[in-house]
């Protein structure tokens, strides 16, 4: 059985998730945006081994996160399921692009990796000239071609860990809203698929994923460049190097 850490999993997809895997007899460590939550998620989650909290639009917190998914120990999976839709600019650059990019330098390095990205990131760009000087420009579209970018650019660099992305399509969860024309179910087992299965189909790496099935991508994030210099952005107004210790 597996050890398996969910950014996001106090309720929507990521919580469906994290139910899955415990009714399938893994360790799942979960994440809450405050305590109040935190408290909420460990009544209506029988069996998970940890809740732990942070707002993941604060830097300093999700740095802390990361220190405290280490302080538990090695995972064999990191589900980067946590994002924000209908917010602020800075908010969604802060939760979507940094967040995930932070624990993904922090965190141990474990087998397997999945981010998930939305069928909305093919209509984005990654403005990296304005990352760092005008971040109200940036759109929901933009951070998930970036998350679509880390994708590729940690398959590039850690060979020996499956690292893929994921649409969940449009689900009606409070993010998609009630009126969401796809289906719940499969929103979320596409997660529990890439993080537990040994289907050969599920055991690659740098792919994008809607239910279950290999799909087009945008192109932009095959540019090495612009990935490396993405990493190299999200270093420098983090602090924290990918490259440092790996």
């Amino acid at each position: 059985m597996s050890k398996i850490f969910i950014t996001g999993s106090a309720d929507g997809l990521g919580h469906l998730a994290a139910k899955t895997l415990i009714n399938m007899g893994h360790d799942v460590a979960l994440h809450a945006r405050n305590s109040a939550r935190a408290d909420e998620t460990v009544k209506k989650t029988p069996g998970a081994m940890a809740v732990l909290t942070a707002d993941l639009s604060s830097m300093e917190e999700t740095k802390h996160l990361a220190e405290q998914v280490n302080e538990i120990g090695q995972f064999d999976v990191i589900i980067h399921n946590a994002g924000v839709y209908q917010v602020p600019a800075r908010q969604l650059f802060a939760v979507n692009t940094l967040a995930p990019y932070i624990l993904t330098c922090m965190i141990k390095k474990p087998q397997r990796l999945i981010y998930l990205s939305s069928g909305m990131h093919k209509g984005g760009s990654a403005k990296l000239d304005l990352l760092k000087t005008d971040v109200k420009r940036i759109t929901y579209s933009d951070t998930k071609l970036h998350v679509m970018m880390f994708t590729k650019a940690v398959a590039e660099f850690w060979p020996d860990v499956l690292v893929n992305a994921v649409d969940p399509g449009w689900v009606p969860t409070k993010m998609g809203g009630a009126g969401a024309p796809d289906d719940l179910q499969k929103g979320y087992e596409t997660q529990v698929w890439l993080a537990t299965s040994n289907d050969v189909k599920a055991q690659v790496s740098g792919r994008y994923f809607f239910h279950k099935q290999e799909q087009r991508y945008n192109q932009n994030a095959d540019v090495k460049a612009d990935r490396d210099r993405l990493l190299a952005i999200c270093g420098d107004i983090t602090g924290v190097s990918f490259f440092e210790g790996k």
